[in-house]
């Protein structure tokens, strides 16, 4: 699943070549009976209400907040796009043939298999479109009011963002300290908690801070904390810095792959020797709360 160093680079992308574009149609073939009577673009008739109020509208300005994209419109309403597990959206040219979207020009975005899965279009009066390529089908994308869309139902859970210069060591601390006995991995994947890490970057904070993944979050030393705190920082910025993540599907607005998964110092490396300056310790691997989690058997230590 795309994490927030993913999403930022996507928000980015955007941010560099769709502002100011206005929006000439829209197209999914999301279409799905379990969704229906949800605000979700796999409804019919709310992909319908959505067509209808995002034709004509002009790209405004694109955010983050967690893992969700927000392209925010003229009109005052916001798209909001969560690519959930394989996600990812381009942007170029493609043209409609046999019910599915091709892009025209040569490079990844035409040439990459990744790439192929197109299910949602905003087709731009440039004859550019964004283009939401979804292999397994459960990205959501929905509208939301733009003055009220921290209040809406897709948000008003999130956390603090862990990357905003106001979210301080003390804030940090208070935030896992709302779930004392949670394993810590568990704690940084809780979008209440801090918003937008996932199954990766859990692991390489963790693993830069020295912290085993199942250490319970109250027994952790103090001292701990801006260890931690700074570790995640830091991983965050690097994944963002290196373009996100591709070890699975993700690619960028270009249709490219991210370098980060180049970077990797614990997310599946099971069996290799830690990379750690003096740590003789091995990358093991481990199951929390239904996820995989990889740590180093040597310098992460377990508090309990």
């Amino acid at each position: 699943m795309p994490e927030l160093p993913e999403v930022q680079t996507t928000v980015n992308g955007i941010k560099k070549l769709a502002l100011g574009l206005t929006i000439k149609d829209a197209w999914t073939d999301y279409g799905s009976a379990f969704h229906v009577g949800k605000d979700n673009i796999a409804d019919p008739a709310f992909f319908a209400r959505f067509r209808k109020a995002v034709r004509g509208a002009i790209i405004a300005d694109t955010s983050r907040r967690g893992k969700n994209v927000l392209i925010h419109l003229s009109n005052g309403k916001t798209i909001l796009i969560h690519m959930k597990m394989t996600g990812h959206v381009m942007y170029g040219r493609y043209v409609q043939k046999s019910k599915a979207w091709v892009a025209t020009d040569p490079g990844p975005l035409r040439d990459d298999p990744f790439n192929r899965f197109v299910h949602f279009i905003l087709n731009f009066t440039n004859g550019y479109s964004l283009a939401l390529c979804d292999m397994r089908k459960f990205a959501k994308v929905t509208l939301v009011e733009t003055a009220s869309m921290s209040q809406s139902v897709h948000l008003s859970e999130h956390g603090p963002e862990p990357l905003d210069p106001d979210f301080t060591v003390a804030d940090f601390k208070s935030a896992l300290l709302a779930r004392p006995e949670g394993p810590i991995k568990t704690v940084l994947m809780d979008h209440q908690t801090v918003s937008g890490i996932g199954n990766i970057y859990s692991d390489e904070i963790l693993w830069r801070a020295g912290v085993h993944p199942l250490s319970i979050v109250r027994a952790i030393p103090a001292a701990k904390l801006p260890l931690m705190f700074s570790a995640m920082r830091e991983t965050l910025a690097s994944g963002i810095d290196f373009g996100g993540d591709s070890m699975s599907d993700y690619r960028n607005i270009h249709g490219e792959r991210g370098a980060f998964q180049g970077r990797h110092n614990a997310y599946r490396r099971t069996g290799e020797p830690c990379g750690r300056r003096g740590c003789h310790g091995t990358i093991r691997r481990l199951v929390v709360g239904g996820r995989s989690g990889h740590y180093c058997d040597g310098h992460q230590k377990l508090y309990t």
